[in-house]
């Protein structure tokens, strides 16, 4: 396989997938949210928790640069939200050790799913539909979001969606228009007060190791679970993106490495690795860029989760200096184009109800049996078009067997 570390030409192919990377930052700085906050319900003390980000965020860096240099894909790894969150139902019932065991046990089965093969068989039978219209329904609340920021910072997010509206205006294909937006919307938080850079204090990460506790019932109960969370609702879904955007990604590979991966850093924290499923759209799709030049917005996007590791010292200032409304306004507004080109290939058929479904359970607040609304929707799309859209199912699948044969 040829792999070349060579600069594109012209340079500004490149400023396509460097804006990609940014909400895609923005969005690794506002997940903080999720670990700290169950830091504090599992009373984790302040050492194991900057170890515990700084492995969250520094793995899945150096995973991304390793694998998209090797395949020359956009292949872009982070870790489940949706297993955090799962994680908070054990609050009471297990000890952060005993989660850290259990991490170590879905690694280990996502390791072994993944070299038996298991998962690619799955994955030739989703229908790329119902995976775009999950990814939609993730993105849509931020998209909302930014509307409903504007009312707290509305020099900020107006300032920032006039900008992004004169940039798809007058600047030429090749600038998005988020990129202006985003420069906008900072200098006018910075000029309303909006940012604390005065609470910018840096020092370096110190890491602490500790053997994760096995707990049969909190195994039993919670990594089955986890795992497959990690399989299908973010390796298998952003595979299944991934490809058909003319990427020929290893769903085995993948399973395999973050599998691996998830295993080892238990030691450190609890580390549910894996690709994340609706950031595989700004990093893969068309918004990132000419097809050859897509795999840099992974690279971009991995500096800044190294960043991030970098700085799990000051992980909850890093949410106090920019106000996570902001963040996630700004973020939002970078997705636009996502949401459009997503819902577009969602409902070009000739699936209809599957994905519509799809959609809709992505957007609700849908929680059963440990599991999110994107797996569920996943869930009740796939199985809404096998009882109402079978012939529609069998003219896709033969389109997709014509295309890979």
């Amino acid at each position: 396989m040829r792999r070349r570390a060579a600069l594109p030409r012209p340079l500004s192919r490149l400023i396509p997938p460097l804006t990609m990377a940014l909400p895609v930052t923005i969005f690794a700085v506002a997940a903080l949210s999720f670990p700290l906050a169950l830091a504090r319900l599992f009373t984790v003390s302040g050492p194991a928790t900057t170890t515990w980000i700084a492995v969250l965020y520094g793995v899945p860096g150096v995973l991304s640069l390793l694998l998209t240099w090797w395949y020359r894909q956009p292949l872009l790894v982070a870790w489940s939200t949706l297993g955090t969150v799962a994680a908070a139902t054990l609050i009471g019932h297990s000890t952060y050790a005993e989660l850290r065991g259990a991490s170590l046990v879905a690694g280990g089965l996502v390791f072994l799913v993944g070299a038996g093969g298991l998962s690619e068989r799955v994955a030739r039978w989703v229908p790329p539909p119902i995976v775009m219209a999950m990814i939609a329904g993730a993105v849509l609340p931020y998209v909302a979001g930014m509307f409903t920021a504007a009312g707290g910072a509305p020099a900020v997010v107006g300032g920032a969606f006039v900008a992004y509206v004169l940039g798809r205006r007058f600047l030429p294909p090749r600038i998005p228009a988020v990129f202006p937006a985003v420069i906008v919307g900072l200098t006018a938080a910075g000029l309303t007060g909006v940012l604390n850079l005065g609470q910018f204090r840096w020092a370096a990460p110190v890491l602490h190791a500790a053997p994760p506790v096995f707990s049969w019932t909190t195994v039993v109960a919670f990594a089955p679970v986890l795992a497959v969370l990690m399989i299908t609702s973010a390796n298998l879904a952003s595979v299944v993106y991934i490809r058909s955007q003319g990427y020929p990604a290893s769903l085995r590979a993948i399973d395999v490495v973050t599998g691996a991966a998830a295993a080892a850093g238990s030691f450190f924290g609890f580390t549910p690795f894996c690709m994340a499923s609706f950031l595989a759209a700004p990093t893969a799709g068309p918004d990132a860029g000419d097809h050859d030049v897509r795999h840099w917005s992974v690279y971009f996007s991995s500096v800044g989760m190294l960043a991030i590791a970098a700085l799990a010292g000051l992980a909850a200032d890093l949410l106090r200096i920019v106000p996570l409304s902001v963040l996630l306004a700004l973020a939002g507004l970078a997705l636009i184009g996502v949401l459009g080109s997503t819902l577009q290939e969602a409902l070009a058929g000739p699936l209809v109800l599957g994905p519509l479904f799809t959609f809709a359970v992505a957007v609700s607040h849908l929680s059963y049996l440990g599991f999110g609304p994107l797996f569920w929707s996943l869930v009740i799309g796939i199985a809404t078009s096998l009882v109402l859209e079978r012939d529609q199912l069998r003219r896709l699948h033969a389109g997709r067997v014509t295309q890979t044969g």
